[in-house]
């Protein structure tokens, strides 16, 4: 018996594991792993979709169930991919198919309906309704019969198909179809169209046509003028033949450069990039670091490196933490390789995704570039894989299959003997450890690259501002810094962490703050829209400046965002040129693109922004950057925010000075003597680190440990609090039975740091431990705990905000 194991969709993670089914006989020849098939699942066979990852001869010959049909004809992932879902679902703690969903586009996705069509048994008195439904219809869904007649039930369904009543098929959708040209092309030869009673004008079209090869139907009217019915006399006389031609939905369009000048490396960037090469050639995956000070030209090493790759026809995998940094890598990239580049990121149709995949899989394309989707890319022959700006918490997927496209990288690079490129001015603290012991190999670029210098790097206590009567959110030096430069026609970036014109509103007489219902955060105001909104459910309100809770008409609006660093900035400087680039002024399809192309072109004088703007990006006339409440953020609970809010400043203090003319950078704080704001204005990230790695190792954090992160979230907060206990006790006993040589440190449960969003209640729990398979076989025993209606438990491995 031929049977295959497969992987079936909607399934509970506590039983989530192939199945095995029966090959039928007229698959046998077709079916492969990689092909999607449908299934019956479960006492009610259900039609289910399921993915198939291998099949093999069984001679023990068990009750298998016959798999109904397939949906593919030829393998949609290959066996790398299988191996990378297994994987997945093995560390990220996510089901088998929800692997699969996040590897394949979205588009190319089917969804299955079960249907119901009218059986040989006629309908009982009780289910006449029925036998009214089916005459004037062929089919029902399931969801279609119980909207319509709520008596009805999964059970009654299930009974009446088995009495023969009903019949249950199922109907496989594909989410996007392919986009196709209706064309043309020649059928005959120039000697069999001379020979042909042809008119002359038909002749004519035939000849256009046998010169130019195949041609959509819209070109041959467009350079003819023929009507549509001469076209069709054509065909009918077998001169040509009509067709649909499938066509491509590209994101970008970039063409190759003729003239390409070879790439020029400092001694530095050259004893880097002839590292990298004997890596490269290796015959086993490698891993290394290239770490180099912000400028230093990193970007030009794994270019040159691109550049070998695609000469060679192998794969190549570029990836950047923000879909803003795309428009500029695809501009370096798409000049060496024009149409060998493929781009992946969320902000694309569902079409372009689709086509994009359709490329690299068909060897069409060989550079993906891309945010963390772009792992997923199906590159043939792969050899090089690049993480630029590794560091950044955007690798990390936030949802289920919560996976670091990091270690995805590592994966693929050992599956295919390939190279992993982490790329950074201030990499993690895991992997510069990883570098320093050996794990890693280590490139190191100390200068920036030709005569661009580090900034001068100036702070500003703005409590001194205050004191000298400057109540604004701008400090004087910053403001003479922007003016001098755009003087000169040079161009500065101001960066705020915050989005929004203030972050909260406060009564100052009974002390109310505007709150968001359904979560336990205050709600910021935007003046763009006059509403107060929440940053994590999306509710919103009209602001109000009377207080509900006392008779004080005087709300104060507190905190400045980026909307109201905006105001300031167009009001001081009135003639200048003002972006703005945050979550709520790029929502529009491809203004991240447009946006950044506009100001390198000189378009806007000053750049004003989120995180977007403070990494990855390259503008040599900017000679100016200004931070706003520098070091907000370094104090937060989390035992990433030193690293993070040390990573963010050290890489916007590098956006200034990129040019022939050195920079200034205006750091803003209420604390100038604080210890970061000294290492990142001396870019020492080797001071930082020292200092860093001794407090994780003294506090027993990673690298010294793994760390799981296990969540619960409930409508009902005694449920959410109940399970986490739950758990808390099934992780102790197997702790101290089964699993006594799994050494695990538990902080909690404990409400989490906001308890409530979106109306759901949430508790956590840290566990310290080494992450292998006893601690997740322990982990997965004890998160498979009986759960209350409306109960959901997640596991994140390495999370990277403990929230």
């Amino acid at each position: 018996m031929l049977v295959a194991d497969i992987i079936i969709e909607q399934t509970a993670f506590s039983f989530d594991k192939p199945y095995g089914y029966a090959v039928p006989q007229e698959l046998k020849a077709t079916l492969k792993a990689g092909c999607r098939v449908v299934v019956p699942f479960g006492k009610g066979n259900t039609h289910r979709q399921g993915m198939v990852i291998r099949v093999y001869s069984d001679e023990t010959n068990p009750p298998y169930k016959d798999i109904i049909r397939i949906i593919d004809t030829a393998p949609i992932i290959t066996e790398e991919m299988i191996e990378l879902c297994i994987w997945m679902h093995e560390h990220c703690f996510c089901t088998y198919f929800e692997a699969v969903k996040t590897v394949l586009p979205i588009g190319i996705s089917f969804k299955v309906q079960e249907i119901f069509t009218k059986g040989e048994t006629p309908f009982a008195a009780e289910y006449s309704f029925l036998e009214e439904y089916f005459s004037s219809n062929e089919f029902a869904t399931r969801q279609a019969l119980i909207t319509a007649y709520p008596t009805l039930s999964d059970t009654k369904l299930q009974t009446l198909v088995k009495e023969g009543c009903l019949l249950k098929d199922s109907l496989s959708e594909r989410k996007m179809e392919d986009k196709s040209l209706k064309s043309v092309r020649l059928l005959m030869t120039a000697e069999e169209i001379q020979a042909a009673a042809l008119t002359p004008r038909q002749q004519e079209i035939a000849a256009l046509i046998s010169d130019l090869g195949e041609l959509s139907v819209k070109e041959l009217t467009y350079f003819t003028g023929a009507s549509d019915s001469v076209i069709k006399n054509l065909a009918k006389k077998g001169v040509i033949e009509l067709f649909q031609k499938e066509v491509y939905r590209s994101p970008v369009s970039v063409k190759r450069e003729s003239a390409i000048p070879e790439i020029e490396l400092t001694g530095e960037q050259e004893q880097a990039y002839n590292k990298l090469s004997e890596l490269y050639n290796s015959p086993k995956g490698e891993a290394a670091l290239l770490y180099g000070v912000t400028g230093s030209g990193k970007t030009s090493v794994f270019l040159k490196l691109a550049e070998t790759a695609v000469k060679e026809n192998k794969g190549v995998i570029i990836m950047v933490p923000e879909i803003s940094l795309t428009p500029q890598t695809i501009s370096i990239f798409g000049k060496r390789f024009g149409d060998k580049i493929a781009v992946f990121h969320s902000a694309m149709s569902l079409g372009q995704r689709m086509d994009e995949w359709k490329r690299v899989s068909r060897g069409e394309a060989l550079v993906a570039i891309g945010t963390r989707s772009a792992i997923f890319a199906p590159v043939k022959n792969l050899s090089l894989i690049v993480i630029d700006e590794e560091q950044e918490h955007t690798y990390k997927s936030e949802k289920s299959p919560r996976f670091h496209a990091r270690d995805l990288a590592k994966f693929r690079a050992h599956y295919n003997n390939a190279l992993v490129v982490l790329a950074s001015a201030t990499p993690s603290i895991e992997s510069y450890t990883n570098a320093k012991i050996g794990k890693y190999s280590l490139c190191t670029i100390t200068k920036r690259y030709g005569k661009a210098e580090l900034p001068e790097v100036i702070t500003v206590d703005m409590r001194r501002e205050l004191r000298n009567g400057n109540t604004g959110p701008l400090s004087g030096e910053l403001k003479l810094s922007i003016d001098a430069a755009l003087q000169k026609g040079k161009q500065a970036i101001v960066l705020l962490n915050r989005r929004g014109h203030n972050t909260y509103i406060s009564c100052p007489t009974c002390g109310y703050v505007a709150t968001c219902p359904n979560c336990s955060v205050s709600m910021t105001y935007h003046s763009a829209n006059g509403r107060l909104m929440c940053h994590y459910c999306g509710y919103s309100e009209s602001a109000t400046k009377k207080c509900p809770n006392c008779p004080d008409t005087k709300l104060r609006f507190m905190g400045v965002g980026t909307q109201k660093i905006e105001e300031e900035l167009k009001a001081t400087f009135p003639e200048a040129r003002v972006l703005r680039m945050d979550a709520d002024s790029t929502t529009a399809k491809g203004s991240y693109s447009a946006y950044l192309t506009d100001f390198a072109e000189g378009k806007y004088d000053i750049m004003l922004g989120t995180q977007m703007v403070a990494k990855g990006l390259n503008f040599p006339n900017v000679t100016v950057v200004g931070v706003i409440g520098a070091d907000s953020a370094a104090n937060g609970s989390d035992y990433r925010s030193f690293e993070r809010s040390f990573s963010l400043l050290t890489q916007v203090l590098g956006r200034a000075g990129r040019g022939d003319e050195k920079g200034v950078a205006i750091v803003q704080t209420t604390d100038p003597d604080s210890n970061l704001i000294r290492l990142a204005a001396a870019q020492d990230y080797d001071a930082f680190y020292n200092g860093e790695i001794g407090v994780r190792k003294m506090a027993l954090y990673p690298p010294y440990c793994d760390i799981a992160q296990v969540s619960v979230s409930a409508a009902s907060k005694a449920d959410a609090e109940e399970t986490s206990r739950a758990i808390f006790n099934a992780l102790v006993e197997g702790a101290n039975g089964e699993y006594s040589n799994v050494p695990i440190k538990i902080l909690g449960p404990v409400p989490a740091a906001t308890p409530k969003i979106n109306n759901k209640y949430r508790f956590r729990m840290i566990i310290k431990t080494k992450n292998n398979a006893r601690f997740r076989e322990l982990l997965r025993k004890a998160t498979a705990v009986k759960c209350p209606r409306d109960t959901t438990v997640s596991v994140d491995i390495h999370p990277e905000t403990i929230i």
